[in-house]
């Protein structure tokens, strides 16, 4: 038997593309001479790939940046496949076959990657090379190597580790780009993302990356009147009811009631992204008027004060905060991890 289409849910995530545009626009103009790309891994950082790259596409956006090769094929429903890079690379042989067949191009991270692509015809690739974050890429000492000189290279890149901080380490690392450009053969150079853009035009280069800027965050101060919010969520109210003075909310009875209060249970939780670090001296919105959470945060439930919106009922909707850079400062939770971060049943 197949069941029925579910009633409508009780959590809303709403993206706004028009912002998601704009931001790009932005970052694109901010990028100077430089054209800018779009991260897009991780569904958007959550908020949606269908909902997110048409519109990236239609603002003028080119080069989409992806890591994993299973994120390749929804993006690639919207831009041609030749546009999507995928960050982790091909470091076997069913993700270079799988590269082959799509069309999708390796970001070579390694000599060993490097010499296997090549074995396996070679072609148009991007190579990260590692200028001090120590993470992914090809160390400076192996540029001159003829397995990395001997690739067709489209984009040289480097990733920032220090972009949202005031650190001398962002220097360091451009100076070793610059040196990187003059040692392998490439067509377009990259090392900027969304918060190495605000360091300035020294860092763009040809291709800027970036990611969390899109979609409302702000790394970095510069950007913070250029950056417009994208994503806004609304959760429903699923009881209301009246508690006496000494009645305990929540598990632990983290919090005790003072006094007779009214409240109300929100479909909204930690399975949502809704993390516990968020209920603490946290509130939701009604009407422009802010309402406590009290005690801790569920699974799939927290609980508010109704004090300021005493009329608030059953089926009501509240809206959550979810202006980025205020969240992360109220939870010591990332700008990265809020949007990532958002579960499965908050879809726009």
């Amino acid at each position: 038997m197949i069941p029925p289409e579910p009633p409508p849910p009780t959590l809303r995530l709403s993206v706004d593309t028009q912002a998601l545009a704009d931001n790009w626009r932005a970052l694109d103009r901010l990028s100077g001479s430089a054209s800018a790309g779009a991260a897009v891994k991780a569904q958007c950082y959550g908020l949606g790939v269908d909902t997110c790259v048409p519109r990236l596409r239609d603002a003028g956006c080119t080069r989409f940046f992806v890591a994993h090769w299973s994120e390749v094929a929804a993006v690639a429903q919207h831009v041609p496949t030749s546009s999507i890079a995928v960050l982790h690379g091909a470091i076997n042989a069913a993700e270079i076959a799988y590269a082959r067949a799509s069309g999708a191009v390796p970001v070579i991270n390694s000599t060993e990657q490097a010499q296997a692509w090549s074995e396996s015809g070679g072609g148009a690739c991007h190579l990260m090379v590692d200028t001090g974050i120590n993470r992914l890429g090809v160390g400076m000492e192996e540029l001159s190597s003829d397995t990395v000189q001997g690739l067709e290279v489209d984009i040289l890149m480097s990733h920032l580790a220090c972009a949202d901080e005031d650190s001398g380490r962002n220097h360091a690392q451009l100076e070793q780009f610059r040196s990187a450009v003059q040692r392998v053969p490439h067509r377009q150079a990259s090392l900027a993302n969304s918060a190495g853009i605000a360091l300035g035009s020294e860092y763009a280069f040809d291709v800027t990356r970036p990611g969390l800027a899109l979609y409302g965050g702000v790394p970095r101060s510069e950007l913070g009147s250029h950056i417009k919010p994208v994503a806004s969520i609304q959760a429903a109210v699923l009881q209301v009811r009246d508690v006496q003075a000494g009645d305990a909310i929540g598990y632990n009875g983290e919090f005790v009631a003072q006094g007779n209060m009214r409240i109300a249970t929100v479909s909204l939780g930690y399975a949502d992204g809704f993390l516990r670090s968020r209920g603490k001296d946290g509130v939701v919105i009604v009407d422009g008027d802010h309402c406590r959470i009290l005690g801790k945060v569920s699974m799939d439930m927290i609980v508010i004060d109704l004090a300021n919106a005493p009329d608030l009922a059953t089926g009501d909707w509240v809206n959550v905060p979810f202006d980025l850079p205020h969240a992360a400062q109220q939870s010591s939770v990332s700008q990265y991890e809020l949007l990532t971060m958002l579960g499965g049943r908050l879809r726009p």
